[in-house]
C-alpha cells in the first residue's frame, strides 16, 4: 500500500513548486518605450528636451526575470527525487519537500546567473505638451541632458 507515500510526495512537490512561483522576483528593466508618464502612442514624431539620462542594465537572454523558468522547475523535480530517497514515512515526505524547495532555489540561482545583460540608456524627456516620456535604448546617439530631441517610433534622436 504505497499510494499514500506517493500522494504525499506529489503534494509536497506541488507545494514547493507553488511556493517557488510566489517568490518576489526583480522586474525586468527592458523596454523600448517605457511610458512612466504621458502618452505612449508615437503615431507621429514628438519633440522634447532631455531631462535625465541613466545607465541601466537590460536582459538580452530572452527570458523575463519574473517568470518561473525551466531551471527552477528542473531543480525542484531533481531535488524532490533526491529527497525522496532519504528516510521513511513522514520523514521521507519532509525530505522530499525540503529537497524540492532546495532544488528549486538552486535551479533559480543557476538560471539567474545564466541571464545575459547589456548596458542601455534610459532617457527621460520633457515633451512639448509638458508630459514626461521615458525611453530605454542601447545607443546614446551622443545625446546629452538639455538637448532638444525627437521621439519617433520609440527611438530618441537629436533634433
Amino acid at each position: 500500500m504505497k499510494t499514500p507515500h506517493h500522494l504525499g510526495t506529489l503534494l509536497g512537490l506541488a507545494a514547493a513548486l507553488t511556493l517557488g512561483g510566489c517568490a518576489n522576483q526583480p522586474a525586468s528593466t527592458h523596454s523600448s518605450t517605457n511610458p512612466t508618464y504621458g502618452n505612449t502612442n508615437n503615431v507621429s514624431p514628438r519633440y522634447g528636451v532631455v531631462q535625465s539620462i541613466e545607465l541601466v542594465q537590460i536582459n538580452t537572454s530572452g527570458t523575463g526575470a519574473s517568470n518561473v523558468g525551466i531551471g527552477t522547475i528542473a531543480g525542484a523535480v531533481v531535488g524532490g527525487i533526491v529527497g525522496n530517497q532519504v528516510g521513511s514515512g513522514s520523514g521521507k515526505t519532509a525530505a522530499t519537500v525540503i529537497g524540492a524547495a532546495g532544488g528549486a532555489y538552486a535551479g533559480r540561482a543557476l538560471e539567474k546567473n545564466a541571464q545575459q545583460t547589456t548596458d542601455a540608456f534610459k532617457f527621460t524627456v520633457l515633451m512639448e505638451d509638458r508630459t514626461y516620456q521615458a525611453v530605454t535604448q542601447t545607443a546614446s546617439g551622443d545625446i546629452r541632458v538639455g538637448d532638444r530631441v525627437v521621439i519617433d517610433n520609440g527611438v530618441v534622436r537629436r533634433n
